[in-house]
């Protein structure tokens, strides 16, 4: 955040606007919103990693949004459930996104008569969409974007520029799809026969439930024969791979570069940082955290949080990467203890 955003407004004014709890000047004037290290005196900010509460004796911020853990700091505060979903809140009461949506139907948008558009439809420029395809009330499409056939979008939804859905996919309601994102492409199937690889057809469909989240720069395959599936409230950031027939369960988190193969099953409310990688034919329990650069080569009990190559329980890896840390010490150690029996056996041999 490079630069404040403006506003005026008493500590008491804020606090009460994201349902705060004030410990210190409740009077005091804020005249900004900024990042904990760019903010200045006037500005409020927040901190919601317990790792990073040193910055509060650093920060020139008049006052700190904090969780209710916090029971006193240098500056006053305000002590919330959820810092950053206060600050949040903060930011879009006194900074709403004034960004023009685009409204009604481009002249430049290829629309078939059999596509079904419901109230209040958003087509922008250069939007190809073919037959049969029907899309729900308030739903934008930004321009460039292709929507294959026998598709269907939901009410609320937001797909920005040069998206590509293709054919027969099902997309929820209130929806939102990044730019560069590519739902229903082909999985990836062949089979080898005498040293040529044949492509095996994919012919199932991708459904995207509810109030998920994509990013930019994702694609998420279409199934073999059956349903590669989204759930409700699954967020997922730019550049991630999805196979064919994959299913994540609901409210999970894919982080960027993940890679997920065919067929393997993400339960609800999972976790999977930035470049874990994920074999086929395996299932992710509720609830597992898999950590960043994760190999997992086999299935994750629910609750389960792993990491390393091949990825293991995660205080076992910290373990064997400790061990890791200390092998040259122990080369070493040993090349050491070699040299002391060559020593020892020359004695025995000239003592003879």
């Amino acid at each position: 955040m490079p630069a404040s955003v403006k506003l005026k407004k008493s500590l008491k004014e804020i606090a009460k606007l994201i349902d705060g709890e004030i410990i210190g000047d409740a009077d005091i004037t804020i005249s900004g919103v900024c990042g904990i290290n760019e903010a200045n005196a006037g500005d409020i900010t927040f901190l919601a990693n317990p790792k990073y509460l040193h910055l509060m004796d650093q920060t020139q911020a008049s006052a700190i949004i904090t969780s209710r853990e916090v029971t006193s700091a240098p500056k006053p505060i305000i002590r919330v459930a959820n810092p950053s979903l206060a600050f949040a809140k903060l930011m879009s009461l006194v900074n709403p996104q004034d960004r023009v949506k685009p409204k009604g139907i481009h002249s430049t948008a290829i629309i078939p008569k059999s596509v079904k558009l419901a109230k209040d439809v958003a087509i922008g420029a250069y939007v190809v969409i073919e037959d049969n395809v029907d899309i729900g009330q308030r739903s934008i499409i930004y321009a460039g974007c292709f929507v294959g056939q026998n598709t269907k979008i939901g009410k609320d939804c937001l797909i920005y520029p040069n998206v590509t859905i293709r054919e027969a996919v099902s997309i929820g309601n209130e929806v939102v799809i990044n730019s560069g994102t590519v739902i229903g492409s082909d999985g990836f199937g062949f089979a080898t026969v005498e040293g040529v690889h044949q492509r095996i057809p994919q012919v199932g469909t991708v459904i995207i439930e509810d109030c998920v989240e994509i990013g930019s720069n994702v694609t998420i395959d279409r199934a073999r024969f059956d349903k590669t599936i989204i759930g409700k409230g699954t967020k997922i950031d730019n550049l991630v791979q999805i196979a064919h027939n994959v299913v994540i369960g609901e409210n999970s988190i894919i982080i960027s570069q993940a890679g997920i193969s065919g067929s393997t099953k993400i339960g609800k409310n999972v976790i999977l940082a930035g470049q874990a990688g994920l074999v086929g034919h395996i299932e992710v329990g509720d609830g597992a955290v898999v950590a960043a650069q994760a190999g997992v080569t086999k299935s994750i009990p629910a609750g389960t949080k792993v990491s390393g190559y091949p990825a293991k329980p995660h205080d076992q890896a910290k373990r064997v990467n400790a061990c890791v840390q200390r092998l040259p010490k122990l080369y070493e150690k040993v090349a050491a203890l070699e040299k002391q029996i060559e020593d020892l056996n020359k004695q025995i041999k000239n003592s003879k």
